[in-house]
């Protein structure tokens, strides 16, 4: 897939990076320029690898957007060796990719397809699958709940997350969940990020940041780990079930590892996660993504051979 002029997709306006599509405005300052340097350099290792990678693999539909280099997917795809479709009479597989938390169906029902099925993932929809699988409740009632809670966005990608506490009052467009947690001795809050390619974890970015940027998109520092150093058998069957539950192909999900109990909550799904983290070392960007790629493609053989048998 040709990757020119992905840069017309922003806007400069004085001191502000404005997005396009989506209207989101961010500030020019340093930090930015540091995370877009450092993704530059990722890009250019990427794009200096899959030039020696054989393009002989499915050929795949993205409807009705198609990644950007910037979606952890866009990378995947390439050093899987799996190729981008122009038109869906040329594909052999439809993926939905849409960066809207609730989506109709875009599947083409004469053609396999990944993530058609999974039309919601907000914040409620992720508590009550989940509580569905686990049988523990991650929704509160703000109204009769006493202590902290977490109040988030149902909207995806929002980062707006805050500590209320309880009993209060709902505000309009804001779930309630119990707050996890995840506060490691030296003051920093842990989050798994789950890449998962069918219900499996194949790799897991281990991010950590202070405590007063809990709910923030930016971390302190991001270690990737091997998901069984992270997670029990036992545990990795429940992902795989709340997967399977949210109809989830492909997509990231945030795990939070409760301290006080040692239980895992899932309380995020994003089927348009970007990466790999900013914070991760080059290294292991680069192993990560060869590590999904290779699970990628595998899932995808496998989804096209259950349909030709």
């Amino acid at each position: 897939m040709a990757t020119t002029a992905w840069w017309r997709d922003f806007q400069l306006d004085g001191h502000v990076v404005q997005v396009r599509k989506t209207g989101a405005r961010i500030p020019l300052d340093g930090g930015l320029l540091a995370e877009c340097a450092s993704w530059l350099g990722y890009h250019a290792r990427i794009e200096l690898e899959r030039r020696r990678i054989k393009r002989d693999g499915a050929r795949i539909w993205f409807t009705p957007d198609t990644p950007r280099p910037w979606y952890l997917v866009w990378p995947v795809v390439q050093m899987a060796g799996l190729q981008i479709a122009s038109t869906p009479d040329t594909a052999d597989l439809v993926f939905s990719f849409e960066d809207l938390t609730c989506v109709d169906t875009a599947r083409h029902a004469h053609l396999p397809h990944l993530n058609a099925d999974c039309l919601d993932t907000s914040k409620s929809q992720v508590a009550r699958i989940f509580e569905q699988v686990s049988g523990r409740a991650l929704a509160v009632d703000p109204q009769s709940w006493t202590g902290p809670m977490a109040a988030k966005s149902e909207t995806n990608g929002a980062h707006d997350g805050h500590v209320v506490t309880g009993p209060t009052a709902p505000a309009p467009d804001l779930v309630y969940q119990r707050l996890i947690n995840n506060l490691a001795e030296d003051g920093c809050v842990e989050d798994l990020r789950c890449p998962t390619v069918g219900g499996e974890i194949p790799v897991v970015f281990l991010k950590r940041r202070p405590l007063k940027d809990r709910f923030a998109n930016h971390n302190t520092e991001v270690h990737l780990l091997h998901p069984d150093a992270v997670f029990t058998a036992l545990e990795r069957d429940l992902i795989h079930r709340f997967c399977q539950a949210m109809k989830l192909d492909w997509g990231g999900i945030d795990v939070l590892r409760d301290r006080n109990t040692g239980d895992l909550w899932i309380v995020d799904v994003n089927k348009t996660d970007m990466g790999p983290p900013i914070a991760l070392p080059m290294a292991d960007k680069l192993k990560a993504t060869r590590t999904l790629a290779h699970a990628l493609r595998a899932h995808v053989d496998a989804r096209l051979s259950s349909v030709e048998t």
